[in-house]
């Protein structure tokens, strides 16, 4: 439940960065996520007659929703997930030219350098030492993100289309994998006996994935792997076809994959394997068009307002990326996240037609990656 220092209201309006004096102190309005408030609230009393309090992410949404506060302040251990959920959500309302500050004091070191490293906040700051000029470096950020056109871009919604787009999406999801999944029901059957006898492991790979707002699932496919693949990741690093200087964004995928089972080779160039996410878009954790879902490691690359973009489209089996680049050596990771943002802002029911029935021509790529 939030708290205010005083009993004025969660985000009065303020004079932040409009009309104030020379040297004279702006009045903040500010949102503390903190689940220790008495830690917290006796290092902003610099800012008490416009601070609010809350416990965690959930609350800060219901507050952010009603009023808009001009800075926002974590203070609480770092949980990557619900961080980068949070992150997302802030650019799919809007809300992402907020400046977005971390607490150092309730960080360990190894977690400071995540979060530079990843950009997943504005800033990380010791706010018991220099909450006195929060607000200079709120107005510096906020002027920053105000420099940027993708940040404050309004966004126009027809509610009615985009309802009506869902629910013919969702109706087309349950109708195609439902009888894809009984018309497939040998071949899944003659698959899986060929995984078991062919390498030692599970039938089916299990991950958990990012989808449409971060949305985390568990995301099914055929083993194509040796059994102890993830645990190789770090030692192949070096031969990541994404890898660049850039931190973000950043994938992993091998060319000629040494972990990859003769079967699952296979399996990969015909997208045999992609079978069992029909399942997924039967739950209703994926549609059939989309932009694929992330593995966890990847999808918190994507969280600064450049990228997080592609989150706000499905994920989906096939997309656009699909029907253009699949199985391509040549393709950058930063043109791979161009096409999903373009899926994600030009979505429409005739352009996901178009990808379906493309898509059956993109299924065997010709490199082995």
């Amino acid at each position: 439940m939030s708290t205010s220092i005083t009993p004025k209201a969660a985000f009065p309006n303020s004079t932040f960065g409009i009309g104030t004096n020379a040297g004279a102190r702006e009045t903040l309005s500010i949102l503390v996520v903190s689940p220790d408030n008495q830690n917290i609230a006796e290092c902003l009393q610099f800012f008490k007659d416009t601070c609010t309090l809350c416990g965690g992410y959930s609350e800060a949404k219901e507050l952010l929703r009603k009023e808009r506060p001009e800075l926002i302040i974590l203070n609480l251990p770092l949980n990557q997930v619900a961080l980068v959920e949070f992150k997302v959500w802030l650019t799919a309302e809007a809300f992402n030219d907020i400046p977005v500050i971390y607490n150092e004091a309730a960080l360990k070191e190894v977690s400071i350098k995540q979060l530079y490293r990843q950009k997943l906040v504005d800033d990380v700051v010791n706010i018991q030492e220099k909450y006195a000029r929060l607000h200079y470096k709120a107005r510096f950020i906020s002027s920053l993100n105000a420099k940027n056109p993708k940040v404050n871009a309004p966004r126009k919604k027809n509610h009615l289309t985009k309802i009506a787009h869902n629910l013919f999406v969702r109706l087309m999801d349950i109708l195609i994998s439902g009888l894809a999944i009984i018309l497939l029901l040998p071949v899944v059957v003659f698959i899986a006996f060929a995984v078991k006898i062919d390498s030692r492991g599970p039938i089916l790979y299990r991950s958990f994935r990012a989808g449409k707002g971060f949305k985390i699932f568990i995301f099914y496919k055929f083993r194509t792997m040796e059994a102890n693949a993830e645990q190789k990741v770090e030692e192949l690093a070096s031969l990541n076809m994404y890898n660049t200087e850039n931190l973000q964004p950043h994938f992993f995928k091998l060319e000629n994959d040494p972990r990859i089972t003769k079967l699952g080779r296979f399996l990969r160039n015909s997208s045999l394997d992609e079978i069992p996410q029909l399942f997924n878009v039967l739950k209703g954790d994926m549609s059939i068009v989309g932009n694929r879902p992330l593995p966890l490691y990847e999808a918190s690359t994507l969280t600064t307002n450049e990228w997080a973009e592609r989150f706000m489209a499905p994920a989906g089996i096939t997309g656009l990326w699909q029907i253009t680049k699949r199985g391509k050596v040549d393709m950058s990771s930063e043109e791979r996240i161009q096409l999903d943002i373009y899926y994600a802002r030009t979505r429409s029911i005739a352009g996901d037609l178009k990808i379906l029935f493309q898509t059956p021509t993109a299924l065997m790529q010709k490199a082995n990656v």
